[in-house]
């Protein structure tokens, strides 16, 4: 039987010419495969490691450049700082407690990182109007412990309800929350009604959503964004220049390892809906005060209308104050919130 490979040679060289024999390649011509199929995927392959291997070792810099988590909270640091401490069940906690024990207690609670210092001023003037005021560092803030956790709702709320009972402090209480302090304390006497008398919300956190990224992503981000995070405290006031130590205040518990943890879990894992939330509190019927800075770059001034539209509040709005209207108009608000707690 005739080669059919001889004769499609022949078929080409007398139907299609000479010139066209020399341009046409047979497969059978070649000892190798056309495409070297094997050889392209171990280049793939090679160079997939090896990116892989340059993006670790760029993270390692990265990380071990700008990480600012490098030391532990231990007994010996604790000792040397001010304000008391007290273990529960999801770590140690730094707390300051003042004030008459025949005064009417407040409690103070923090926004989303900023310790309790942020309080300084008012935790005095409330002390010398005869409150016995309580201010803490929530898990994962200030001194206290950055438990290896789930920074959900209930850390929160287990944590604050435990410091009432372990003080020992006169029940009910009335509570103070600034920024994600005031979601806080919006969600606490919603669960626990009856611990609270009254309530007052300064600048409460409304949008509080997921991050786009994803955690690890976002982890990356607070690693290599941690000095703009520290600065960023500043656009909590109108006038920043008039609060130069601000900064320097904010720093050192960026240092201690659980910091970052902390803040990205919280983004993650504390579900809160500002409307179904303050439409729980106004079931509740605590006296609501509601405190607002005007010029809020934070948690912007109109989302006071929101809040109001379901919940029933005294409204205090502060001219020429950001953020934290009772910092920069203490003046105004401290008297004001003062007022409100003795009625």
């Amino acid at each position: 039987m005739p080669d059919p490979m001889m004769l499609m040679r022949i078929y080409f060289k007398y139907c299609c010419g000479a010139k066209l024999n020399n341009s046409i390649t047979f497969i059978s011509d070649y000892k190798q495969p056309v495409f070297p199929v094997m050889k392209f995927f171990k280049l793939l392959l090679t160079v997939i490691i090896v990116v892989i291997v340059l993006a670790a070792a760029v993270i390692g810099i990265v990380y071990f450049s700008l990480n600012k988590e490098t030391k532990e909270l231990t007994y010996n640091l604790r000792k040397n700082t001010n304000g008391s401490y007290i273990e529960l069940s999801g770590g140690v906690t730094h707390y300051e407690l003042d004030g008459p024990d025949s005064g009417k207690v407040v409690i103070m609670i923090h926004g989303f990182s900023v310790p309790y210092y942020i309080w300084n001023e008012t935790y005095e003037y409330f002390t010398e109007h005869g409150f016995r005021v309580l201010r803490y560092d929530q898990f994962g803030r200030g001194f206290s412990d950055r438990p290896d956790v789930v920074y959900n709702k209930q850390l929160y709320l287990t944590q604050l309800k435990e410091l009432i009972e372990k003080l020992d402090l006169k029940q009910p209480v009335s509570l103070v929350g600034v920024s994600f302090g005031g979601i806080l304390a919006t969600d606490f006497t919603c669960a626990y009604p009856n611990l609270v008398n009254k309530v007052i919300l300064i600048d409460p956190g409304y949008n509080f959503t997921k991050p786009d990224a994803i955690s690890y992503i976002t982890t990356f981000k607070e690693i290599i964004g941690a000095d703009k995070r520290a600065l960023s405290q500043l656009e909590d006031f109108k006038y920043p220049d008039k609060h130069p130590t601000w900064v320097e205040q904010y720093i050192p518990q960026m240092e201690y390892k659980g910091f970052r943890h902390a803040l990205v879990s919280t983004q993650f894992n504390y579900v809160y809906n500002a409307r179904e939330s303050n439409t729980c509190l106004n079931t509740k019927n605590k006296p609501v005060l509601l405190v607002w800075g005007k010029d809020d770059k934070t948690v912007p001034f109109n989302y006071s209308d929101s809040v109001r539209s379901v919940l029933k509040t005294e409204f205090l709005p502060v001219d020429d104050a950001g953020h934290l209207p009772y910092i920069e108009q203490a003046e105004i608000v401290n008297p004001a919130m003062v007022t409100f707690l003795k009625k």
